[in-house]
């Protein structure tokens, strides 16, 4: 299943009172796993930028001056995006700006089912507990050391490592975490065929003898028996 994972940095929190998009960070995971490919872009949001925002993005209305517009980079953003699931931290926010700049130049929306909000994620499975981005890196170990501002493009990276530990590490990948269907979700391996010909024991008569010593020297019950592996 390919989904992407999602992030914008934004002029203040309300896009209906004229707050724009920023920066935008997309990266694409197939069944949970990053898949190397990452999208992303600076975006001139036509408007001044409060000193604070500039304290916690780094960025500055000198610097995104000469960037493109939201139009110039709408197009590729969405063959990015696909119709693949859109994961964020804190969906609403992002699903708001991104469709009001969307609607702003006559692109088609895209659809609250389509969305994944983490934070709805986090709080079911840690009921109480912080549910922040960077409260969740702590939680799972996942480093924090590429990031002294808050970046569309880093911080959708540390998402991805998130979204992999919320639905169940890097075994679930695997098929390790029980999932339903006719395995029950235990892998299984092809039986091999017998050999033709049983490879002779290479061990010398000393080494055999020496084994069988060792293994007497286990007692009645060693812990393969005991275990049931025998």
């Amino acid at each position: 299943m390919r989904e992407i994972v999602f992030d914008t940095e934004t002029t203040g929190l309300d896009p209906q009172t004229g707050d724009r998009i920023t920066e935008l960070g997309c990266v694409e995971v197939e069944d949970f796993i990053p898949t190397g490919r990452t999208w992303h872009a600076y975006v001139n949001p036509q408007r001044g930028i409060p000193e604070k925002v500039t304290e916690i993005t780094g960025l500055t209305e000198e610097f995104l001056a000469d960037k493109p517009l939201f139009k110039d980079v709408a197009d590729g953003f969405l063959d990015f995006v696909g119709d693949a699931r859109v994961v964020a931290h804190n969906a609403p926010f992002d699903r708001g700006f991104i469709n009001m700049e969307l609607e702003r130049i006559g692109k088609p929306v895209i659809a609250n089912e389509r969305w994944v909000d983490t934070v709805v994620m986090a709080r079911k499975k840690f009921p109480g507990a912080h549910a922040s981005l960077d409260a969740l890196c702590k939680r799972f170990g996942i480093s924090l050391e590429s990031r002294d501002k808050h970046g569309a493009i880093i911080d959708a990276l540390l998402l991805a490592d998130v979204y992999l530990e919320l639905n169940g590490g890097r075994e679930r990948a695997l098929d390790l975490a029980g999932d339903s269907g006719e395995s029950g979700g235990v892998v299984t391996f092809p039986k091999r065929p017998a050999r033709p010909v049983p490879l002779k024991c290479r061990l010398s008569k000393d080494e055999q003898a020496a084994h069988e010593a060792f293994v007497e020297s286990l007692g009645e019950r060693p812990v393969w028996k005991s275990t049931g592996l025998l």
